[in-house]
């Protein structure tokens, strides 16, 4: 289980990049936005499985090329096969890239994510719920479309759980071991209200 105190070194860095993000002045649909979005995990595994749908939302704080996403999804599933309820709940802080200042903006992201799993009996028996919080960093890229000053939608593709060859590294890895391995992806389309 994730203890707090694993989570202070990043809490400073996050905020005072947030704090920097949200001072600078505001260009055309920048500054703070919240919205929703559905996302398709993929695990990583030998086995044929088919992607899993979350749903969530996502803070942003972004000014000119720079920007900072929080954003928070949710998958919940029942076995009563099992008697079992499985809810995921990842959360990821990404700093995005925009390559371009237009209305149709590419941009790249990456950042730290810490990964919720708890599983509890669905008869409520006297079993507690297990839960437990996995860290992992992601990257990615996507592309964003501001149709007014306040909406954009958007979409990226996100690498999940990247192994950078601290322990076992079998020189893979993503195009041809140029980038770091990883244990999953997701696609995410979103859209993003701007105040």
């Amino acid at each position: 289980m994730l203890r707090a105190r694993s989570l202070r070194p990043y809490v400073i860095p996050m905020l005072t990049l947030g704090g920097l993000l949200a001072s600078l002045a505001p260009v055309s649909a920048q500054g703070f936005g919240v919205g929703g979005r559905i996302a398709w995990v993929n695990p990583d595994t030998e086995v044929d499985v088919d992607s899993v749908r979350y749903f969530g939302g996502q803070i942003r704080i972004t000014g000119g090329r720079v920007g900072l996403e929080v954003s928070l999804d949710r998958h919940s599933e029942s076995s009563e096969v099992l008697n079992q309820k499985f809810t995921e709940t990842p959360i990821q802080a990404s700093l995005l890239l925009r390559m371009g200042s237009g209305k149709v903006a590419p941009f790249v992201l990456g950042g730290p994510g810490w990964y919720r799993r708890k599983v509890e009996a669905l008869d409520g028996a006297a079993d507690p719920a297990v839960s437990t919080t996995e860290f992992g960093w992601h990257a990615g890229f996507g592309l964003e479309i501001l149709p007014t000053r306040h909406f954009g939608i958007h979409g990226d593709y996100r690498y999940t759980f990247l192994d950078f060859g601290d322990d076992d590294d079998d020189g893979g890895g993503i195009i041809g071991g140029l980038l770091p391995g990883h244990r999953g992806s997701m696609w995410t389309l979103g859209a993003t209200f701007y105040f």
